[in-house]
């Protein structure tokens, strides 16, 4: 399955999962970050890490290790 990680710049994602446990999966859900929710890809810094996304209608920047956990449908 594809991750947010492997998503391209100005392309638009719908989350289907979340990977991960405990402390971790709660902190992304907290940031707005749940199953059906569209991500537009904003920015991609030059060595990858992080990624800024537009979700839910606020910018928000995820490390990769962060984007590595969100699958994509």
């Amino acid at each position: 399955m594809r991750t947010l990680k492997e998503a391209k710049i100005g392309e638009t994602v719908t989350v289907s999962r979340l990977k991960g446990e405990g402390a971790v999966k709660r902190r992304i859900m907290d940031m707005g970050i749940t199953r059906g929710v569209e991500i537009y890809i904003r920015k991609v810094a030059p060595l990858g890490d992080p990624v800024e996304v537009t979700v839910r209608g606020y910018e928000l920047s995820l490390r990769r290790a962060d984007a590595e956990m969100i699958e994509l449908v």
